[in-house]
């Protein structure tokens, strides 16, 4: 199921302070030419955020910085329709599983992807994508988890967006560059729209 979920090759990374944001936001990142987004619960806002950009229609929304069980099924009550975790997260798992909602769980050692094997999951977060040894890291572990998709988070510029996507192993990369915490709080819709099309250029204008 993860592996079909249309979440494009580019995924936006989201820190939201204010739900109220989410409207003019969603029309940036799609005007921009992506159509799909991960809200992080980093802030109180985020729940609310990913009710309001899920109901749009017209993105597909995940809910991001996962921890808990509980929080899982909030995100999934407001729409999102997949989740992502930092860690390994057992019980979040589980509950995405029950509810039949693709689940990316956060993995930075070969353990921990064998954790992801063993759960019956083909897509991992691999967090922090940068800070953990970059590409190549990523092709190290894909050897033995040769069925094992990845979604490399965490120091992903746009720049390094093309090194990332010709990893076979590469399903998609996440990014908070694409839209960042500040300039979303600055209320430049403008600019998020051009580094969406950044992006997307980066990403080979198959975002």
């Amino acid at each position: 199921m993860a592996n079909s979920l249309p979440i494009g090759r580019v995924l936006p990374v989201l820190v939201i302070e204010d739900a109220g944001h989410a409207g003019a936001l969603g029309d940036a990142l799609v005007k921009g030419g992506l159509a799909a987004a991960e809200v992080t619960l980093r802030t109180a806002a985020g729940i609310d955020a990913i009710r309001a950009l899920a109901d749009r229609g017209d993105l597909v929304v995940g809910a991001g910085t996962v921890l808990t069980a509980e929080q899982a099924e909030r995100s999934i009550a407001a729409g999102a329709r997949f989740v992502v975790t930092p860690g390994f997260a057992p019980a979040v798992v589980r509950v995405c599983q029950d509810a039949g909602v693709p689940v990316f769980p956060g993995v930075a050692t070969a353990t921990e992807i064998q954790m992801a094997v063993d759960a019956g999951l083909g897509v991992v977060k691999f967090f922090p994508a940068q800070h953990l040894g970059g590409v190549a890291m990523i092709k190290a572990l894909s050897a033995p988890f040769s069925g094992m998709r990845f979604i490399p988070t965490g120091g992903v510029t746009t720049a390094l967006i093309p090194d990332y996507l010709a990893v076979p192993a590469v399903l998609a990369v996440g990014s908070t560059a694409v839209a960042p915490a500040d300039v979303i709080a600055a209320e430049r819709w403008d600019e998020i729209t051009v580094r969406c099309e950044q992006a997307v250029t980066a990403a080979g204008g198959a975002a």
